[in-house]
């Protein structure tokens, strides 16, 4: 990465503290101030690093252009993706994992060969692209009437905490269960509420260091049409469409 791009980054996080360079510079220990690495005519040192990581939580790879995630949360469990499989030409699966199947999947968290026993299969779209996906089937009726029992859903790997969106609903993999949620995060603390879209299910009150995998649900594949279509009928909606046609000839003749 170019000295340029890397101090861009570094005065960003001073921006963003709202600190002055020689308040900056007290911060991390630096005798003088931050303006000569700001401007790119020193490399940030090494020990400037750790104080970014140790106080801010900056991440070195994103502070160096290597990585998309600008914090890490130390001591903070790490909820991406144990284990991935891949198929005869190198591309990440898509497996699958049945409500039987998901009984065994925390304990069985980080053995890549007890995945490899799971259906798998991938979906040649661009949705599908660039990130790691998970099949899970739906096992009770908490997220009705969005979900139905027994439907599939496709969710994508979540590697960090603030990409979490109040919208969404999640797969959350915790050490003995499997659930689908809505998940609303405490600012205050490490706590999050796991929220049923069914009213009749109460919130659960989870630490984070408590979910071992999470992943956002982006799509579902539902088979029973006939449910949503049952009350439609197109020898209705032909006659309704007849009738509003003779309505207009009437009006404008």
């Amino acid at each position: 990465m170019p000295i340029e791009e890397e101090s861009k980054r570094f005065k960003q996080i001073r921006e963003e503290l709202n600190l002055t360079q020689a308040a900056f510079a007290e911060q991390l220990g630096i005798s003088m101030t931050t303006a000569d690495i700001e401007r790119g005519r020193t490399r940030i040192p090494g020990q400037v690093v750790k104080e970014l990581l140790k106080q801010y939580q900056i991440n070195p790879l994103w502070l160096f252009g290597e990585s998309g995630q600008k914090y890490l949360r130390i001591g903070e469990t790490v909820i991406s993706p144990k284990v991935v499989t891949v198929d005869n030409t190198g591309k990440e699966n898509i497996v699958l994992v049945s409500a039987k199947a998901a009984a065994g999947y925390p304990n069985n968290i980080g053995d890549a060969q007890w995945f490899e026993s799971l259906p798998a299969f991938s979906i040649p779209l661009p949705e599908y692209r660039n990130a790691t996906f998970r099949g899970f089937q739906v096992d009770g009726d908490s997220m009705t009437p969005i979900l139905q029992s027994d439907e599939w859903i496709v969710g994508k790997a979540v590697d960090d905490w603030d990409n979490l969106k109040s919208k969404s609903m999640y797969v959350v993999v915790t050490a003995d269960s499997i659930l689908v949620k809505k998940i609303q995060k405490d600012n205050q603390t490490t706590y999050v509420n796991l929220i049923s879209l069914n009213p009749e299910y109460a919130p659960i009150r989870i630490d984070r260091s408590e979910i071992r995998e999470l992943w956002q649900v982006n799509s579902k594949l539902t088979f029973d049409l006939e449910v949503s279509l049952q009350n439609v009928s197109l020898q209705n909606l032909h006659q309704e469409m007849k009738e509003l046609k003779e309505e207009v000839r009437r009006v404008i003749s």
